[in-house]
């Protein structure tokens, strides 16, 4: 019983955190940091193991880190405002073009860069917009949320969750592209489907007096200039980067790209670099690597492998049932638990699955294997992708794109609530679950 004890409070510290969180009574950031430390406090996990898993997500802190900053460094120009602006002229007074607007401009993005980088780099257009025409401007981000979480599966690196498991089962770029990104697709199109119900007040609105809105004009075009010329090089090496015979991997191109995006603020003189600096959401980043510590507690303790061994007793040897299963339950966790840790924790308990029930050999479990899976046991993995990016859709901690929209909606001064989030995520978390399950019943058929 006392070698139970570590891992029955690492698991209490977890469901702990997520009531706390659900309940609204505590920051999501506190609590997940007063988590994170009960666990070191009372040496579930020494506080060397926990910044040694925080460290084995450094890729995705660094990538949200210099998004961040690359973004702020460039507010002085008013580049945000006027954007702004001109989407709700484009829009012609329509609410639903608005709407339509925001799937739009989302959805192919994400589909080369990471949702949460997309979101960094986007949301700050809602709140201006949305308060020059008069709504409400939360809906739009979570709209802009669900939009860039779905789109993440259109291809291999739209999402660190796909990407994760493609990595983990040696999938190629090309392999995802005609075999998996059709997912993608129905993803978006149930969103489409679901949008004029769900922001419905939005959807039926009329702005009038457009010739009354406020025309910011920008400010530094020069700085601007070459700020654009920062973000398009950021960019193009996000998609081509690690494809380079010296790969340069996109956390090590976002960090770049902050560098220099402060080195133009401060010899400009637009802004300090204290100032930019001060206005990272530490929050965010906080919230990310108390998540990790929790997770690795989970690992360390054995939650994980118990929970493999759970799976192989529910499910058997019956692949196609698992699948559906996996697509379910796997998004339903992801719905309270951010994906990206989720995915982690979730290969290598997959992986045992397959070797426990005699699919593949311990081989497969190593962290450098290179070889292919059994195509009968890939399903599985399909379905877990498919529910960790869509789950991440029903709540405001299910992503790391909800949390760093929250983050943006808080510093403009309204912060979104669990339950609001709930309002809307549910149904659309519901809808594509169900689309997602089906499809992989057909590629299982297909194969």
């Amino acid at each position: 019983m006392a070698a139970n004890i570590p891992a029955l409070l690492s698991l209490g510290v977890f469901i702990g955190v997520i009531l706390l969180i659900m309940s609204e009574k505590m920051h999501l950031t506190i609590a997940a940091f007063l988590g994170a430390l009960i666990l070191v406090f009372t040496h579930v996990i020494t506080l060397k193991e926990g910044i040694d898993y925080i460290s084995q997500s450094y890729a995705t802190l660094a990538l949200f880190f210099g998004v961040m900053v690359l973004v702020r460094s460039f507010e002085p120009t008013n580049i945000f405002q006027y954007l702004a602006t001109q989407m709700v002229l484009l829009a012609k007074g329509s609410g639903k073009l608005l709407v339509l607007g925001v799937i739009a401009i989302t959805t192919p993005i994400c589909a080369v860069l990471p949702n949460a980088t997309t979101v960094m780099l986007l949301a700050p257009l809602i709140p201006p917009l949305a308060q020059e025409i008069g709504v409400d401007f939360v809906p739009l981000l979570i709209l802009m949320v669900f939009v860039a979480n779905s789109a993440g599966l259109l291809t291999l690196v739209g999402d660190p969750a796909t990407f994760i498991v493609g990595d983990a089962i040696n999938i190629s770029f090309n392999e995802y592209l005609f075999k998996l990104s059709f997912m993608g697709v129905l993803a978006i199109i149930s969103i489409l489907a679901i949008a004029p119900i769900l922001f419905r007040k939005i959807w039926r609105s009329r702005f009038t007096h457009l010739e009354d809105l406020p025309h910011p004009q920008i400010n530094h075009p020069k700085i601007l200039m070459a700020g654009g010329i920062i973000i398009a090089l950021v960019l193009i090496f996000f998609v081509i980067g690690e494809n380079l015979p010296v790969p340069i991997p996109p956390a090590s191109v976002a960090l770049m790209g902050a560098c220099l995006a402060l080195l133009l603020a401060h010899q400009s003189k637009i802004d300090t670099v204290h100032n930019i600096l001060r206005d990272v959401d530490w929050s965010t980043l906080i919230f990310f690597m108390s998540i990790f510590v929790i997770i690795g507690s989970l690992e360390k303790t054995g939650v994980t492998a118990s929970l493999a061994q759970l799976l192989a007793v529910v499910v058997g040897q019956n692949i196609a049932f698992g699948a559906i299963v996996l697509v379910f339950t796997v998004g339903l966790l992801s719905s309270v638990v951010p994906n990206i840790p989720l995915v982690v924790a979730m290969v290598p308990l997959l992986k045992q699955y397959v070797v426990n029930i005699g699919f593949a050999g311990p081989e497969i479990l190593t962290p450098d294997f290179a070889g292919q899976l059994p195509v009968e046991v890939l399903p599985l993995f399909y379905a877990m992708m498919f529910g960790a990016t869509l789950g991440g859709n029903g709540t405001l901690v299910g992503a790391s794109s909800n949390i760093v929209a929250a983050g943006i909606s808080e510093q403009h001064g309204r912060p979104i609530s669990f339950h609001r989030f709930l309002h809307y995520g549910l149904p659309v978390m519901a809808v594509q679950l169900v689309v997602a399950a089906l499809f992989v019943a057909w590629l299982m058929l297909t194969r």
